[in-house]
């Protein structure tokens, strides 16, 4: 009985799947096009030829891409079979739609407190509730425990090194700004050349038409003032201006913030905005573009435009997400791009654990920064106090943004390895992000690097088992395998699953150490190349458990991997 319950539950939770064609949400019926050869012509005639419609094109710096439309009686998959197919033709794709990665909006009237943690802090009168940058254990907003004394970025022992400089230009991918905010507009970056030009003339000749302080995708216009806060939220957080006394102030004390918005009011943008947007930006030469937004499936078109971003020598930080997922096996765009740039950022609270809501991964998530009660600046010159990775990714901008100021750039190897060789260790992070680390300001800046007793990134040796460990397939009920893994020298030791398709929270894979005390990590669920948590020593227990419900197909391990 147990199992058919259950089985139609997992029929009920795949129905909605079905019914959507299994796409992340997308402009409906259209898709973005990328020719390998040929022109625009030919791809007229191709797509006639296959019964779809050129909508429009969409002009980048390093050539066009097009929106084709496909007839409501023809299946957006079908037509990208079709048009992958085509001659002269390198991929077609959804026109995706992202979304601000938000779990929690507070309103837009908050009662701030006032007063600083620190005589040496700037004069902002809601400095003290800043939590991410000085951490006293009591000034969270709208706390309900206590906080961690010292669990922040340890801003003000930073700016005894810098505070930044207007030199550094950090691109806001988001909402927009509020460029006349009191503690915004000081650090918003002007476009000389179109501020002191003509209205509706493109003074720089840069194909943008007035875009003083940056351009609006979204609306396709000069002016990204926002409509939302999320952009302005985060800009804040970045660089909202020091000793003006008045709201708060940024990781930045100096910066230019150059306003792309792609978002609209309502929060949502497309794939084709996105791109257009960090065309932009990489246009413009900025230093750093910071992203707190998601969603969509994998894609080339989005991966190439970051891609162009890295070899022009910018960084790009990503939002890790809020769906408390692991990023390992359910990847987030654009934090999962496997691109040099891309810094991928999950949300700490102000007790220094993992925010319940943010996505995690211990191959593909970064770093974690504060992101939980954050206060900073909103539209219309307001306050407020959001939750969310959103929140996390612009304190890593400033932090990389104050690194930039002091040092220049550098490559993206180097300062990504630097943000996580820097970060505070901490227990809860463990597992959770690649180097198990909380942002630090002041060790990136000093690169200092805390002794980390666990394994280092990038120094893992894999090791081919001569027996592979698998269930059967599928495997039986009430299945209880255990199987040692021993390597004698060996510091650090984990698995690596090449498949496994277990019965997600009931059938698993225990890994746990010698003593068999402490658990380590259960794998469920779905995945392949999946690489488990490390156990110390040389000598890893594996204990495959299932119930006497549903069987799946099992797993298979052919690898482990060494320190």
């Amino acid at each position: 009985m147990k199992r058919v319950v259950r089985q139609l539950a997992l029929l009920a939770s795949l129905a909605p799947l079905v019914a959507s064609a299994e796409l992340a949400p997308h402009v409906p019926g259209e898709l973005i096009v990328k020719l390998k050869s040929g022109n625009k012509a030919s791809l007229e005639k191709q797509i006639s030829s296959l019964g779809l419609q050129m909508e429009r094109t969409i002009p980048l710096s390093y050539g066009d891409l097009f929106v084709v439309k496909v007839p409501a009686q023809k299946s957006l998959e079908g037509a990208i079979s079709q048009l992958q197919d085509s001659d002269g033709i390198e991929y077609a794709e959804p026109n995706f739609i992202y979304q601000v990665n938000d779990p929690y909006m507070g309103g837009m009237s908050v009662e701030l407190d006032n007063y600083s943690t620190n005589s040496s802090a700037p004069n902002d009168p809601s400095f003290g509730s800043l939590w991410g940058l000085v951490n006293n254990g009591s000034n969270e907003p709208q706390r309900s425990v206590p906080g961690l004394a010292g669990a922040d970025i340890d801003a003000l022992k930073a700016w005894d090194i810098t505070k930044g400089s207007r030199k550094v230009k950090i691109a806001i991918i988001d909402t927009g700004i509020d460029y006349n905010h009191p503690d915004l507009k000081d650090n918003i970056w002007t476009n000389q050349a179109e501020a002191n030009g003509k209205p509706g003339v493109d003074d720089d000749g840069n194909g943008y038409i007035d875009d003083v302080h940056g351009y609006d995708f979204a609306n396709d216009d000069g002016d990204p003032l926002d409509d939302h806060s999320h952009g302005s939220h985060c800009a804040g957080t970045i660089g909202a201006v020091h000793d003006n006394g008045v709201g708060v102030a940024g990781v930045m004390s100096e910066v230019s913030l150059v306003a792309v918005k792609f978002l609209t009011g309502s929060g949502s943008g497309t794939l084709e905005a996105a791109v257009k947007s960090i065309d932009y930006a990489t246009k413009m030469n900025v230093d750093l573009m910071s992203n707190s937004w998601g969603g969509g499936g994998f894609t080339q078109t989005l991966k190439d435009a970051i891609q162009r971003a890295s070899d022009a020598g910018i960084i790009f930080t990503a939002a890790a997400g809020n769906d408390s997922a692991n990023n390992d096996s359910s990847p987030h765009y654009p934090s999962n791009y496997d691109v040099p740039n891309v810094v991928s950022v999950a949300a700490s609270t102000a007790q220094d654990t993992l925010a319940s809501f943010s996505c995690y991964g211990k191959n593909t998530v970064h770093i974690a920064a504060p992101g939980h009660r954050i206060l900073s600046t909103v539209k219309e010159g307001g306050y407020a106090v959001y939750s969310g990775t959103s929140m996390a990714t612009p304190h890593v901008s400033g932090a990389l943004g104050l690194l930039l100021a002091q040092e220049g750039r550098m490559s993206h190897q180097d300062m990504r390895e630097r943000i996580m060789a820097t970060s505070e260790p901490v227990s809860a992070l463990r597992g959770r992000t690649i180097n198990s680390g909380r942002l630090n300001a002041f060790n990136l800046l000093m690169d200092i690097r805390p002794n980390r007793p666990g394994p280092k990134p990038g120094q893992w040796q894999r090791i081919r088992l001569s027996d592979v460990w698998e269930s059967a397939h599928p495997y039986v009920d009430n299945a209880n395998v255990e199987k040692i893994f021993s390597v004698p020298g060996a510091k650090f030791i984990r698995l690596v699953v090449k498949k496994f398709d277990l019965e997600k929270n009931y059938d698993f894979i225990q890994v746990t150490g010698v003593n068999r005390q402490t658990v380590v990590e259960k794998v469920s669920g779905a995945g392949t190349d999946y690489t488990t948590d490390y156990v110390e020593g040389d000598t890893l227990v594996a204990n495959f458990k299932s119930d006497s419900s549903v069987n799946k197909w099992g797993y298979s391990v052919e690898e482990i991997e060494i320190q």
